[in-house]
């Protein structure tokens, strides 16, 4: 095999540092950009915002300072001291604290408050747990609910049998089945109330059972639950009259007494921390026009470090200089890329304003169809950078806040040849039903014609996939017998 040099001509596209960056922090969520911003600073000293440089220029007012030394001035020729001396200092500037946190004390003080933090978001087992060890169980009792906790799901439903849990531990432990039913009982009792029911009925009916014996209604909500919980599902509320023998008004209340309750108690203890939105626009009508206004929370005002770009002229370190060079170019792309990122969510944001006037004057009905392409040939930009945009950005509007993303949505053509929006549609549907006779609920075929009267051609089985989308049950579930 010969070695040889070959010369090749060609084209090849190649992503800058600059270009990645600037794409990486356009897909940054506002919290995420926050901590990027958060990391600049920490790692590179030729960044400071504007509030920074304003209090460094800001002059110092020294006319206190003059007053109080003439005052002592005027004092020392008198020979005399008044009650009082004009002090402008602190006690902890002329004596020192007697104690003074260390570092590890601290440390450990922000641990103890992460601490608490996580203890806020315990999960359901951590907290029927700490509730155990405040009881006065022995301890085959406690292990007994340790292993009837362990044996809950997330809804705080007990997923195994009795049987088999006493058939594990009397492995173990000589432990009887009845010993394993009253260690359930006290489990159940605990907060949340209904932990470890083995049902529907049983988790109602021990809320029912702590409830104050004067509570009105409450031995008809027993027996309903006891004998006839299904015909509560149902609605059939004759049949239940007919069942339990108890006049309409009695049967609606002791209903609204059982919906009271909780028929997944797991449900309030979660171990989910909260996801706090900051939204990135805001948007607002001035003078019959909409305007969108940057969050300048989310976008804080960077420049470059005076006092330390002009370090580089006077270093005779070529290391120095080398490192600080780096850092005030790194500084002038992060800057170049940040403003980059606000002008682009800027133009994105106003254009879909545009497109959605409607909807923010009028309401969901009014949605119109649009797809990134509609955005993206408007501001001249690839639809990948537009999707880039739209992800995890948020609006600020009269209406409420809203993902870019919601505004997107494909159409349906309507009769005149015009089209419609799908989040239109469901706004539409979720109002039939709002407005239907509850007696005869209106059926996916009946909303779809009622549809079709208003130009609208939507089938059946997409009316279904849109009352699904939106939580509505079918027709039958919607039903309230009178």
């Amino acid at each position: 095999m010969k070695l040889g040099l070959q010369i090749r001509l060609g084209q090849s596209l190649t992503m800058t540092p600059q270009l990645q960056q600037a794409i990486r922090l356009l897909q940054l969520s506002s919290l995420e950009l926050k901590a990027e911003i958060q990391e600049a600073f920490e790692t590179n000293p030729m960044l400071e915002t504007d509030e920074e440089n304003e209090a460094e220029n800001r002059p110092i007012d020294n006319t206190s300072t003059e007053n109080s030394a003439d005052e002592i001035q005027e004092i020392t020729k008198n020979g005399t001291l008044p009650d009082e001396l004009p002090v402008d200092s602190q006690w902890d500037d002329v004596y020192e604290p007697s104690h003074t946190p260390s570092n590890q004390q601290t440390e450990d003080y922000s641990d103890y408050l992460q601490n608490q933090s996580d203890d806020a978001h315990d999960s359901l087992q951590q907290h029927l747990l700490w509730q155990l060890e405040l009881s006065s169980l022995s301890d085959q009792d406690l292990i007994i609910a340790n292993t009837l906790i362990d044996a809950l799901d997330d809804s705080a439903y007990l997923i195994e049998t009795i049987e088999s849990i006493h058939e594990y531990l009397s492995k173990s432990y000589e432990i009887d089945l009845d010993e394993v039913e009253a260690v359930l009982k006290f489990i159940q009792r605990l907060d949340p109330v209904g932990s470890g029911a083995r049902s529907l009925q049983e988790c109602l009916d021990i809320q029912l059972q702590q409830m104050p014996s004067e509570t009105a209604y409450l031995p008809e909500a027993r027996l309903i639950v006891d004998k006839h919980l299904d015909l509560v599902g149902t609605k059939d509320y004759k049949k239940l009259c007919k069942a339990t023998k108890l006049d309409i008004e009695k049967v609606e209340n002791s209903i609204a007494l059982i919906q009271s309750l909780n028929p997944r108690p797991g449900d309030l203890i979660s171990n989910q921390k909260p996801d706090y939105i900051s939204p990135d626009v805001y948007v607002d009508k001035h003078a019959g026009v909409w305007r969108v206004k940057l969050n300048s929370e989310n976008a804080p005002k960077l420049r470059i470090n005076d006092a330390y770009s002009s370090l580089i002229k006077i270093s005779n370190n070529n290391s120095e200089t080398d490192y600080m060079r780096h850092q005030l170019q790194e500084a002038r792309w992060f800057i170049k890329s940040l403003r980059s990122r606000n002008e682009t969510l800027m133009r994105v944001a106003t254009s879909i304003v545009r497109h959605q006037r409607s909807f923010f004057e009028y309401g969901e009905e009014a949605m119109r169809p649009l797809v990134l392409r509609d955005i993206a040939e408007e501001v001249d930009m690839h639809e990948s950078t537009i999707s880039r945009v739209t992800t995890n950005k948020y609006m600020d509007t009269p209406r409420g806040i809203f993902e870019f993303k919601y505004f997107f949505s494909s159409h349906v053509s309507t009769n005149s040849g015009g089209i419609c929006s799908a989040t239109a549609i469901r706004a539409m549907i979720k109002k039939l039903v709002k407005q239907e006779n509850q007696a005869k609920p209106l059926s996916d075929s009946k909303i779809a014609d009622l549809l079709e009267q208003k130009g609208i051609s939507v089938a059946r089985r997409t009316i279904a996939k849109y009352r699904e989308s939106l939580s509505i049950p079918p027709s039958n579930e919607r039903k309230q017998y009178t």
